[in-house]
């Protein structure tokens, strides 16, 4: 940062005449979406949805939730949120609200043969679910198609999904139930929530890329913004805007897809000054102070998606604080010497080459 001084900047301006795909916020921030949120707190994604509409922030909804979309949608009341969907594969069911099962399998079949065998029962039926219950901007994440190979949870056997945690977007789905009864004898995933969590993950996490094209298939069965979330690179960002898409996500999701993959901050600027004036730039990845939030500002971001700090609110038992990171990007605003999120602009900033930086020896 590039502090500037003698401004008038007693009192500062976080919301002005922002807004992002007609929706006037109180602030850049948006609460990313973060799956299994029962880990971190017993309220679940119900608690951190109701943090967002007191503090009158977007609040984005995981596929991989612990709650329902219905649930969530009521713990949100009149605030804003948009859902974010893990792609599945099956695009038969489009113009279904509830497909019928095609293909009988025998009981003799082993799971992880039946997981091949049949793709997402529910995928288009979530979008209406969503529609229905509130939710108005769709956000498709790209770069998760297939879990990455994570070290870290291997060796703690961190499995979630395997025992029913994190799947009841779909253990909640009339139309997943239905081809779960129909594949395991009237069963319910109540009944086998090992079994029922593996069904779901492989039609979520199908294993099957998708392409460009595909897109329409989406744009076919959600009338409202889509934004696609994971891209790094400037010709995907491109192909976004020649798709017709409404926005875009840089992100590396955390860090935990590709090993090695680009810092997200890296390639906004590039990627701004590419499709800018095309659709909606947002951030995610490493947001952790209103400084953070700044500098992403100022490097062309229209928004900053932040997750598992305000999970880590609700661990900690703080959800009446949950606006600190407003709080600080309030007074570091001031501190810096910008009056309004306008105002957040290249000048402000400068990257500097620090020592430890580089490798000094080989």
């Amino acid at each position: 940062m590039i502090p500037r001084m003698l401004r008038p900047t007693t009192h500062r301006d976080l919301r002005g005449k922002f807004e992002i795909f007609g929706q006037k916020l109180e602030s850049p921030i948006l609460i990313a979406p973060v799956g299994v949120q029962t880990i971190f707190h017993h309220d679940k994604e119900l608690g951190v949805a109701e943090v967002a509409r007191e503090i009158g922030i977007p609040y984005i909804l995981s596929t991989a939730s612990s709650s329902s979309i219905e649930e969530v949608a009521e713990a949100n009341g009149d605030g804003t949120r948009w859902y974010q969907l893990y792609w599945p594969q099956d695009h038969e069911i489009t113009k279904s609200v509830s497909p019928p099962i095609t293909q009988s399998i025998s009981l003799h079949v082993s799971p992880m043969e039946i997981c091949g065998l049949t793709h997402s029962v529910s995928g288009w039926k979530l979008l209406r679910r969503a529609k229905s219950n509130g939710f108005k901007v769709l956000v498709v994440t790209l770069d998760t198609w297939a879990l990455a190979w994570r070290p870290a949870d291997l060796d703690n056997a961190y499995i979630p999904f395997a025992s029913g945690i994190g799947d009841q977007t779909g253990f909640s789905d009339p139309a997943f139930r239905a081809k779960f009864a129909k594949l395991y004898d009237n069963k319910t995933p109540e009944d086998d929530v090992f079994l029922a969590s593996r069904q779901w993950e492989a039609d979520v996490f199908s294993g099957a890329a998708h392409t460009w094209e595909e897109l329409d298939l989406i744009k076919a069965e959600w009338d409202g913004p889509i934004v696609l979330k994971g891209i790094q690179h400037i010709e995907d960002a491109k192909k976004a805007a020649e798709m017709g898409m409404d926005g875009i996500v840089v992100s590396n999701h955390g860090g935990r897809q590709l090993d090695g993959a680009i810092g997200s901050l890296e390639v906004l600027p590039e990627i701004v000054e590419a499709v800018g004036d095309k659709l909606t730039v947002l951030f995610d990845s490493g947001i952790r102070t209103g400084v953070d939030v700044i500098k992403a500002l100022c490097l062309g971001a229209k928004g900053v998606l932040i997750g598992r700090y305000f999970d880590l609110e609700q661990l900690l038992g703080r959800r009446g604080k949950a606006n600190w990171v407003q709080t600080d990007l309030d007074q570091s605003m001031g501190l810096a010497g910008i009056k309004t999120i306008a105002d957040c602009n290249r000048s402000m900033i400068r990257r500097v080459q620090y020592g430890g930086d580089t490798i000094s020896s080989l």
